[in-house]
């Protein structure tokens, strides 16, 4: 009688956490800016340059599946890119990309890390991958164009970044994107 007493009361604990609902979600990871578009949390004293994450859109990853779940691979991928550690970040985007085809975010994701593991040729693919997807948004442009000052291809860059800025003109990481980008074409060399 015992057991089955404490049976009863592991499955009413298990329906009971079925029907719960986590407060960590994707948007916790993003801040919304003055002008309403997504960005995301920067460490203090980081300037917003460079490769974004992808924001919370529900475009880019249906909600409740993959990054709803603190220790998914999408979520351990952010984080760990947040931390700069690149080949975890890789490794947790890839396997993301493999379990759900079809998720722009993480996507997106994996060609950030490529780009910050200097493994361009793959970060083009993952960035086609994420433009068949969801399009080419001011996010991933900001992205690409970002990669290409990574490779000193100022052209490409500069092409990226308009591009970007011509979908979303107040969107501060393009911005600096193209100040960084005039800066390195002035010293002749391209960011590490």
């Amino acid at each position: 009688m015992r057991v089955a007493q404490v049976l009863t009361i592991i499955a009413t604990c298990l329906v009971w956490l079925v029907g719960c609902e986590t407060s960590t979600k994707l948007g916790d990871l993003f801040h919304t800016n003055d002008n309403g578009g997504q960005t995301a949390n920067l460490a203090p004293g980081t300037e917003a340059m460079g490769a974004v994450l992808p924001g919370d859109k529900p475009d880019l990853a249906s909600p409740g599946l993959l990054g709803s779940d603190p220790n998914d691979d999408l979520s351990l991928a952010k984080q760990h890119f947040r931390q700069e550690n690149f080949g975890l970040a890789e490794h947790y985007f890839r396997r993301a990309v493999e379990t759900h085809p079809k998720d722009g975010e993480a996507w997106l994701g994996l060609a950030a890390a490529y780009d910050r593991l200097r493994r361009f040729e793959l970060a083009d693919r993952a960035y086609g991958q994420a433009i068949a997807i969801v399009g080419p948004t001011a996010e991933i442009l900001n992205n690409q164009g970002y990669s290409y000052i990574l490779r000193s291809d100022y052209r490409r860059a500069r092409e990226k970044l308009m591009a970007a800025k011509a979908q979303d003109p107040a969107n501060i990481y393009v911005g600096n994107n193209l100040k960084l980008l005039d800066q390195s074409v002035r010293k002749g060399k391209a960011i590490q």
